[in-house]
């Protein structure tokens, strides 16, 4: 399944600032990025770096006045034909060192405040693939998606109280599950097929025997058809831009459409196989 994917990002820089962008596909064992271009106007020099878990930074200074960031890509996905209740967790003991910090609680996904209902809610379910399903579940059911309920502050405690936010706030509530039944999970970002209205989409990622598979609780979008940008521990870390310096953004445009017939069912599961 290849897809065409494309953003377009406008400021109007107002002080000297520096800009981290982080809207490159990222190249994973699952996902092949075909052919790419970043364009920058006014053209500038740029410096690159790629972090574990395939995150793609991008680093540019900017003088005052108008920026443009414009991205395309065509990019290949694979889907992992297997059987979820095959998939099982991995004991901490056996995880990779690598791995181990995304047990954690962080700023906005503070698993230990929430371990107790985790436990209560999901502890006692089959440990694996389906548990973790369970969950995004869980989420579905019990938080509303509402545009607007939420700020960049807003924390999965936050969301777990108001019972409301988009998928940033499904993603962070997800991963502070996760984490607290020991299963380590990270957020991730990406270009969305199907996504109504189209934005770059929050996901999150959980890593069970041996490999990274995807999940989405706000099931806005189509696994098969999701572009993995960036991950972190939680939003702070895959932000699209951000920005050192006095800079507005006047323009975002993001898009996502499939070069090929894809069907529309989902794949039995979504691994993006990096560690």
């Amino acid at each position: 399944m290849r897809f065409n994917v494309a953003s377009r990002l406008a400021y109007e820089v107002r002080d000297r600032a520096v800009f981290i962008l982080n809207i490159e596909a990222a190249a994973l064992r699952h996902q092949t990025i075909l052919s790419e271009t970043l364009n920058l106007t006014p053209a500038l020099a740029l410096e690159r770096h790629e972090l574990a878990g395939g995150t793609r930074l991008v680093r540019v200074v900017v003088e005052p006045g108008l920026f443009e960031v414009a991205y395309d890509a065509r990019v290949e996905l694979a889907m992992l034909d297997a059987d979820p209740s095959h998939v099982g967790e991995t004991p901490v003991a056996e995880l990779p060192l690598g791995v181990v910090p995304f047990l954690n609680p962080s700023r906005y996904c503070q698993s230990d405040q929430l371990g107790r209902f985790a436990y209560h809610q999901f502890g006692g379910l089959p440990p694996g693939h389906e548990r973790v399903t369970a969950i995004c579940n869980w989420i579905y059911d019990n938080v509303e998606y509402l545009s607007g309920s939420t700020n960049s502050e807003t924390s999965a405690y936050d969301t777990m109280v108001q019972r409301a936010g988009v998928c940033r706030d499904f993603a962070h509530l997800g991963i502070a599950f996760c984490r607290a039944l020991s299963i380590p999970s990270r957020f991730a970002s990406s270009y969305a097929w199907q996504l109504d209205p189209p934005d770059f989409h929050a996901v999150f990622e959980c890593y069970l025997d041996g490999a990274w598979y995807v999940f989405d609780p706000t099931r806005k979008a189509a696994l098969q058809g999701l572009v993995r940008i960036g991950v972190g521990r939680d939003a702070a870390d895959a932000a699209f831009a951000t920005i050192y310096g006095d800079a507005v953004m006047t323009d975002m445009q993001v898009s996502i459409a499939p070069l090929d017939e894809v069907a529309h069912a989902a794949p039995t599961l979504r691994a993006v196989g990096v560690a």
